[in-house]
């Protein structure tokens, strides 16, 4: 050992800071001297401890640290190579085996073996030197860097050669630098920093225009099988141990992309999208493995969007943001010594790198030479430029070197990844002894000064930066979850908080192309705040952030619907509301994220519009389009948005359900007012029209009584006045029969046809005579006959809702005039009875449930009433035809006139029917089909009751349970009035009739 004496005299011992655990340490040390095979490594640790400098070595060593006393144990003849050698050649030595050794092993089993005993070795080198004194903090961490990477080399030339040994790459790959494999180093391997614990931050790249391959398809697959086998070699905890934890969580958006990033994609990245911590985190970045001179040409040309010349005030922002997210993990506001975080707590190491880099950000677009990595060289420069005070500097220099070397002592206690000191005040107290103090209170003292130091010039950097007391804390830099955003969304209510913190950092990466542009992303950055706080109000926050997250996904642009939400903030308080309330309307805005583009209409929120105003704004849409299908694009849009605004009145309640129906018809009507001239005109193209003939719609059913839905299907029939020995006078003439068949089939196809924009309506024709077995239009003279002679009970129960809704010339009239006919006949009111009681019991048995939330066919529900209301005219329109209307509550009110009806059973009808039609109305929109009161929201069930409530100002049922109770008390009540009336079918008349549809 021709230097241990040199090594000994030079090294300062500290004490055992656990003196039994030191004196049991050298026990095992020379009962496994004894068991040495070599004779000159046996003689050589019997006689380490008989040496004064030799024995207090161990005692420093055992007292000081459990997992280097395993170490030491485990390999005396490192301890011997390191007193033989000294630290600078035996780390020398250990690095230059590991690469001889590892550059041709084969096998990746053995390879990991052969990394982590020489980590083993070295660590235990590099801890002597440190524990010694013989080495300053520049040559630890610098060593440990050198370890990281050297394995991080080896491991990818390792996986190169295996790559291409399968054919995935061609032989030259096998040269890391004709690759195309970057390896870039972050953080504190970046800036050979790293501690004994160090995560190694990588960012795994490769350029797909280089990389020597065969198979260029496979590419992205190839790399990232093999970024995750090169994780799997450093950082898989073996019988051996480990060398490194691996994080690639600083990669491009590391949510959404693949553990290997194409050079391309980086590249676009981070000059389009990358957030300003990004930017500051590139500071440090380094090409450690693979193709170095790719890495430093993708570094050379990320240099102007990591160094700007402007002052960049986004980028302070982001820095203040993880320097919050720093104090509220650790520091509470004060700073304290036991539990105290040294990296991140207040005071800490963190608060200088941040110094450091912050002012690096600012200042490094114009002065170059602030582009360091390492932080002590960084406040140098700083300081020589004049932008920091030598004197400042200086002390925070100092300062970082005293808390990197506490934290190296900690970490070498077990081998854990921690920054935090002791809970325990005597492991602070030991903890100081083996640094070297000679009492606790020593190293109490300069801990201390040293903490409150760096906070007071961290704080003239940022005294800015304090929030206010009370404030929300709420952080989404960096790639580790912001304890106090954390405890603040459990707060407001999320269950899963980090799931909505990734949802959220996803929107800041740019994940979603309405949030490309650096102006979205800083808007939506200003309304986080704002929009966690609304959806933490709903009945569900987390899936109403994961149905916001889908709209985003599906938003075409947000630049504009961003900065309206900042000047409106009703505007996004409606849009949580839809979400929140989930169901058919939150799902619809979720698919047609745009839609939400109609509340910017002026007036959107005030009285619905009437007819005229509807086709003034419709003829102004439909001057824009360009050509036939445009034309169709424009009124599916238009009446979208119209059938949207209906439902934003149901669930905010600022329309009466009334209302809101003639709305929805007028919309409809309307619509069809405006295409069916159109489908003529460009049917006309071809075939030509009637010179006497013409095309009416009849509206039945809902449209009919102007009583729509939000998703009410159009019961249409077609009629037309053409003589059956007419030919249509175009380029194609055709007789009526085929004409119409065409036309309508166009007319039908138009309405229907499902499109970027939606589709416009469903359309039933089931109405017309002969229902599917007729033709689909019929002509004046046989639609009359048929009713007179042919049609069933139901069929002329469903005409007294008939409303001709458009029409060529006199034939309006003429259908309306036939209808009141036909409606005006005397009938039996005995047979009509029957005939009425036995199609509901028919219907009953067929579609009821028993569900009283099944509003329609319920017994005492819609039907009910409905069939009560079309028997009284049909039953009375011979004597009283001023009985006729389409509407429901109209025909109830008229029958009450007309001596039909007596007034307390007309209330009880009036009354039911405006319940029944505010809860369809309210259900049609928030369900898609049946509603399920177990997958219903908070949200929906409130607005339920309210449906079920009266008006806008009675308090709504308790719950469910109460409101069916009183709306089976309601149905009860109607049952009694239809019995009255009509009655329950006799037995023997339930003959084999079709039901009404």
């Amino acid at each position: 050992m021709p230097r241990s004496d040199s090594v000994l005299a030079d090294a300062v011992w500290p004490r055992a800071g656990d003196p039994d655990r030191a004196r049991r340490g050298v026990e095992r040390w020379l009962e496994r001297a004894t068991e040495q095979s070599d004779p000159e490594l046996r003689d050589f640790a019997v006689a380490l401890p008989a040496e004064p400098q030799g024995r207090a070595l161990l005692e420093a060593l055992f007292g000081g640290s459990p997992y280097l006393t395993e170490l030491a144990l485990k390999t005396p003849a490192t301890v011997r190579r390191f007193l033989a050698d000294g630290p600078d050649a035996a780390v020398a030595a250990e690095l230059a085996a590991l690469r001889a050794d590892a550059a041709a092993e084969t096998d990746t089993t053995r390879l990991m073996q052969a990394f982590r005993l020489a980590k083993r070795r070295i660590a235990l080198l590099i801890a002597l030197a440190d524990i010694g004194g013989q080495w300053p903090l520049e040559r630890v961490t610098g060593a440990l860097s050198d370890l990281a990477e050297a394995t991080l080399d080896l491991a990818v030339a390792h996986l190169l050669a295996r790559a291409a040994a399968r054919g995935l790459l061609r032989p030259e790959a096998v040269a890391p630098d004709a690759s195309g494999l970057i390896v870039l180093g972050m953080g504190k391997l970046g800036a050979r920093e790293l501690n004994y614990s160090s995560d190694v931050d990588l960012i795994i790249l490769y350029d797909a225009d280089k990389v020597p391959t065969d198979r260029p398809d496979d590419l992205g697959q190839t790399f990232t099988r093999m970024a995750r086998d090169l994780v799997r070699i450093m950082e898989e905890r073996t019988v051996d141990g480990y060398v490194f934890r691996t994080d690639l969580r600083l990669r491009p958006d590391p949510g959404a992309t693949p553990p290997a990033v194409s050079l391309a994609a980086a590249e676009s990245y981070y000059t389009s999208l990358a957030q300003s911590w990004e930017r500051a985190a590139m500071i440090k970045a380094r090409p450690v493995a693979g193709d170095r001179a790719a890495g430093d040409d993708f570094l050379d040309f990320l240099a102007p969007f990591i160094w700007r010349r402007n002052l960049d005030f986004a980028a302070i922002q982001d820095i203040h943001a993880i320097k919050r997210q720093i104090n509220h993990h650790h520091g509470h506001g004060t700073v304290a010594i036991e539990g105290h975080d040294l990296k991140l707590g207040r005071g800490g190491i963190r608060e200088i790198e941040f110094f450091v880099q912050m002012q690096q950000l600012i200042f490094g677009g114009r002065e170059p030479k602030l582009r360091l990595r390492g932080t002590v060289a960084g406040l140098d420069t700083l300081a020589e430029a004049g932008r920091v005070d030598r004197g400042t500097a200086a002390s925070l220099a100092e300062c970082y070197r005293f808390l990197r070397r506490v934290e190296h002592r900690i970490q070498m206690l077990e081998d854990h990844q921690t920054h935090a000191l002791p809970e325990d005040p005597r492991e602070v107290d030991a903890l100081g002894t083996f640094l070297g103090f000679p009492d606790p209170a020593s190293f109490r003292t300069t801990l201390t000064d040293t903490l409150r130091l760096v906070e007071s010039r961290y704080a003239e950097l940022f005294q800015e930066d304090r929030p206010p007391e009370g404030a929300v804390t709420l952080v989404f830099a960096g790639v580790d979850d912001h304890p106090g955003t954390v405890e603040t969304l459990q707060r407001l209510g999320f269950a899963r908080p980090s799931e909505a913190i990734a949802v959220v950092r996803g929107w800041l990466h740019g994940r979603y192309r309405a949030l490309r542009s650096e102006r979205a992303r800083g808007l939506i950055t200003g309304l986080v705040p704002r929009l966690l706080s609304i959806i933490g109000g709903t009945s569900d926050p987390d899936a109403t952030l994961q149905r916001l997250d889908g709209f985003l996904a599906r938003l075409p642009a947000g630049v504009q619907l961003f900065a309206l939400f900042n000047v409106n903030p009703d505007l996004l308080d409606l849009l949580i509301d839809i979400l929140g309330f989930g169901g058919r309307i939150a799902d619809y805005l979720t698919a047609h994220a745009g839609q939400l583009e109609a509340v910017l209409a002026p007036g959107f929120f005030s009285n619905l519009p009437g007819r005229e105003r509807l086709q003034e704004r419709l003829a102004a849409e439909l001057a824009t389009a360009r050509d036939f299908e445009d034309m169709l694009d424009v009124l599916r849009r238009w009446t979208n948005d119209q059938r949207f605004r209906a439902a934003v009145h149901i669930l905010r309640r600022l329309s009466e359900t009334p209302t809101c129906a003639a709305f929805l018809s007028d919309v409809t009507e309307v619509a069809l007012q405006a295409l069916v001239p159109r489908v003529e005109a460009e049917f006309a193209r071809r075939h030509g029209r009637f010179p006497q003939g013409g095309l009416a719609l009849l509206a039945m059913g809902k449209l009919g009584g102007r009583e729509m839905t939000i998703r009410s299907d159009l019961d249409l029939i077609m009629i037309h006045d053409a003589g059956a020995d007419q030919m249509s006078d175009g380029e194609k003439p055709i007789g009526p029969m085929v004409y119409y068949t065409r036309l309508i089939q166009r007319l039908v196809s138009a309405i229907t046809a499902p499109t970027a924009q939606g589709a416009l309506f469903e359309v039933d024709m089931r109405l017309r005579p002969s229902g599917n077995a007729g033709p689909l239009a019929t002509s004046l003279e046989a639609f009359s006959a048929y009713q007179r002679g042919d049609a069933w009970t139901w069929e002329h129960m469903a005409l007294t809702r008939a409303r001709v809704i458009h029409a060529d010339g006199p034939l309006r009239e003429r259908i309306e005039a036939e209808i009141r006919s036909l409606l005006g006949l005397s009938r039996d009111p005995d047979k009509l009875r029957r005939d009425i009681a036995e199609m509901r019991d028919r219907m009953a048995r067929q579609r009821d449930t028993g569900d009283v939330w099944n509003i329609k066919h319920f017994r005492g529900g819609l039907v009910d009433i409905e069939f009560i209301a079309q028997y009284l005219q049909l039953r009375h329109a011979a004597e009283h035809p001023e009985i006729l209307y389409q509407a429901t509550a109209e025909v109830l009110r008229r029958a009450v006139a007309a001596g039909a009806l007596p007034d307390a059973e007309a209330e009880t009808l009036l009354r039911a029917l405006a319940t029944w039609q505010r809860v369809q109305a309210f259900l049609r929109f928030a369900v898609e089909d049946k509603f399920d009161p177990a997958e219903a929201s908070d949200a929906m069930i409130r607005g339920l009751l309210r449906a079920v409530a009266e008006d806008a100002a009675a308090d709504p049922p308790e719950d469910l349970d109460a409101a069916a109770a009183g709306m089976r008390r309601q149905a009860a009540e109607v049952m009694a009035v239809f019995d009255r009336l009509i009655g329950p079918p006799p037995m023997d008349e339930l003959a084999s009739k079709p039901a009404a549809s």
